[in-house]
């Protein structure tokens, strides 16, 4: 897959003591790991005591998720994982595509609100238009409607601000064109 996510897992009780474990786990690349107790057996190999002092464990970095999207700081990392599995992300390059786009315009409890809603079907009534600007989504909703508009004529349509009025609050740019979220 070629947008892997990959995080840092810190603990608190390591992160307060300034010991050898204070700046967390090596890079962990969630879709390499099946399930939570994989990742588990990866931190104890690292040398935490998720029994003692890490047992309270963070996330510290993060690497794949837009960022601004939220306070990694509150999010548990086993949540995270979790989530993510069930959602299909770690796994399927166009839903981790729609999940990038997505939280470029809502926020990740929204995404968690909908994985928890539908489970791996959360991206069902969200459409990707990448590559597409105003005037495109203009354009094809006029053709969706059957009309077919001479070519003489197109100059005197406003294209852009058909599509805007059309897209209204349900369709929204981001980085790669207008998603659509239904």
């Amino acid at each position: 897959m070629n947008g892997n996510i990959q995080i840092v897992i810190g603990s608190w009780g390591s992160y307060n003591e300034c010991n050898e474990r204070a700046l967390g786990s090596k890079w962990l690349d969630l879709s390499e790991y099946c399930d939570w107790e994989e990742i588990v057996g990866e931190l104890k190999k690292e040398g935490f005591e998720l029994d003692g002092i890490d047992e309270e464990l963070f996330i510290q970095d993060i690497e794949g998720i837009p960022s601004g999207c939220c306070n990694w700081d509150y999010n548990n990392p086993e949540t995270l994982f979790e989530t993510l599995k069930e959602s299909g992300i770690l796994d399927n390059d166009y839903k981790y595509k729609v999940f990038c786009a997505f939280l470029e315009i809502r926020d990740f409890d929204d995404f968690e609100r909908k994985v928890e809603e539908r489970g791996e079907y959360w991206d069902d009534g969200i459409y990707l238009y990448s590559g597409y600007d105003w005037d495109d989504y203009g354009r094809e909703r006029l053709n969706d409607c059957g009309y077919e508009i001479p070519e003489f004529l197109e100059d005197y349509i406003d294209f852009d601000k058909y599509g805007r009025a059309c897209g209204d609050c349900y369709v929204h740019e981001y980085s790669d064109g207008l998603i659509e979220i239904l």
